[in-house]
């Protein structure tokens, strides 16, 4: 069964870290485009960070950059987010998708995972 499963989600403080990871199943993440995707109460879902199967090259927004780092780990399956120094404001569900095609933040991705909620508050 071809799948995504996202975790490590939860509840932080603000200025605090988490990391996301993205597992796939039923294929080979590596040879897939992936992106984070995230979706606050209330607002439209907005591209977090991408990275590309082909070189590797790695795009994140510009209310991320700096603090949020995607990485692949081929032995896992997984494409991980690093969220560090974390903001009331990157409240949200964050999603991953993949896809063969390059998207980045264009949302038809073939895959979508089902959400992992990330809360930053005190």
């Amino acid at each position: 069964q071809v799948q995504l499963v996202e975790s490590g989600g939860g509840l932080v403080q603000p200025g605090g870290s988490l990391r996301l990871s993205c597992a796939a199943s039923g294929f080979t993440l590596d040879y897939y485009h992936v992106g984070w995707f995230r979706q606050a109460p209330g607002k439209e879902r907005e591209g977090v960070s991408c990275i590309s199967s082909s070189d590797g090259k790695t795009y994140y927004a510009d209310s991320v950059k700096g603090r949020f780092t995607i990485s692949r780990d081929n032995a896992k399956n997984t494409v991980d987010l690093q969220m560090n120094s974390l903001k009331p404001e990157d409240t949200a569900v964050y999603y991953c998708a993949a896809d063969e095609t390059n998207r980045c933040y264009d949302e038809q991705y073939e895959y979508w995972g089902q959400g992992t909620q990330v809360t930053v508050s005190s």
